[in-house]
């Protein structure tokens, strides 16, 4: 006997599918401003430890928050005017003869394949074509940072979202407690509470996520400028090393993105030169991987690598480079809700389940 399945779909189910549909189209209209709202959050759960630290010591909260503000703006303002001009008049030195280590490249390369053979294929020509390399390394380069810029330009532009995001994690920081009490009561008894609990061990994995990465990219780059400044590349090596900080914000793609350049000189400048930067990039990339990131981010994010490198693909796939700097922080504090709500709850539930079968037997 045949029997037919029906499949009766509710007016409830169908207005909510319309309104899911509306709300993701609004929101997806409103990118930019979600991207200046998750760079708010993770600079606010950076900064808040040091002023609930400034709160304990009896100093009121809106103060301590002016305080910490003030100081970490007048430090930026005042490291940029140190070391600023001649990082940027490097960088632009960098720039302007890069054709010309582009031709020594060419060359070097051209003399090394015609000692292999006289008559050299079709293909060693086209994979040493380092005119087409370079130029397809500017192109994606560039569109990456265009595709960063995209999504901050509908906001007011990328350097007024930064000051917005700044200006918005304080408000956060300042009146914390105010808005977690008015984003939880949406929810429902006990999630209300349950949520208000995960707080703080979320903006602590976000916060120290953040934390480490501008430390251990503060660190590589005094190093990678010591480093070059002694194997001889005086002229280029403070923004060499400029570039090595700002590029290790982005954990596994960052350092081989900031050697390049370095390698590329090297290779121009000819001699073992090469030789001693590939060496001096692989020590500092070992120090970063054993010693820096397990003991200044690793302690504190609490996410298997292989999850850190998809959120830094996904991150870098939908928003360019402030994905890869944003999404990792907020992955790692979904992976801590994660835990605390549903892997936790579980493996207890199981215990508790095993030990009453035990029991019973």
């Amino acid at each position: 006997m045949n029997s037919e399945r029906q499949i009766s779909i509710s007016i409830s189910t169908v207005l909510l599918l319309i309104v899911g549909f509306f709300t993701i189209l609004i929101l997806w209209q409103l990118r930019g401003l979600l991207v200046l709202l998750m760079v708010s959050v993770v600079l606010a759960a950076s900064i808040a430890p040091v002023v609930n630290w400034a709160e304990s010591m009896e100093v009121p909260r809106w103060i301590a928050v002016i305080i910490v503000y003030s100081l970490l703006i007048a430090g930026v303002t005042g490291l940029a005017f140190v070391i600023g001009p001649p990082v940027f008049e490097q960088i632009e030195q960098l720039l302007r003869e890069l054709p010309l280590f582009s031709e020594s490249i060419s060359s070097i390369i051209e003399d090394f394949a015609s000692s292999l053979s006289q008559n050299p294929p079709d293909w060693v020509e086209r994979l040493f074509d380092t005119k087409s390399i370079t130029s397809w390394v500017i192109r994606s380069s560039q569109q990456l940072l265009l595709r960063s810029y995209s999504i901050t330009k509908g906001v007011l532009g990328a350097v007024v979202s930064l000051i917005l995001a700044l200006f918005i994690s304080g408000y956060m920081v300042a009146d914390s407690q105010t808005l977690i009490n008015s984003l939880v009561q949406f929810f429902p008894q006990p999630w209300n509470q349950r949520l208000e609990a995960q707080v703080v061990p979320v903006s602590l994995r976000m916060g120290g996520y953040l934390r480490g990465r501008i430390l251990v990219s503060l660190i590589l780059g005094v190093a990678t400028t010591a480093g070059l400044s002694l194997l001889g590349l005086q002229d280029f090596s403070l923004g060499l090393g400029a570039i090595a900080a700002v590029t290790n914000l982005i954990p596994f793609i960052g350092p081989l993105l900031g050697a390049i350049p370095a390698l590329i000189v090297a290779i121009a400048k000819g001699g073992w030169l090469f030789l001693w930067v590939l060496i001096l990039y692989y020590i500092i990339q070992n120090v970063e991987t054993y010693v820096l990131d397990p003991f200044l981010v690793g302690s504190s994010v609490g996410v298997h690598p292989l999850y850190q490198l998809l959120s830094v693909l996904v991150g870098l796939q939908l928003l360019g480079i402030i994905g890869a700097l944003i999404v990792p922080p907020w992955f790692a504090g979904g992976s801590a809700l994660v835990e605390d709500l549903y892997l936790k709850p579980k493996l207890i539930a199981e215990r508790k389940e095993a030990i009453a079968a035990a029991n019973t037997d």
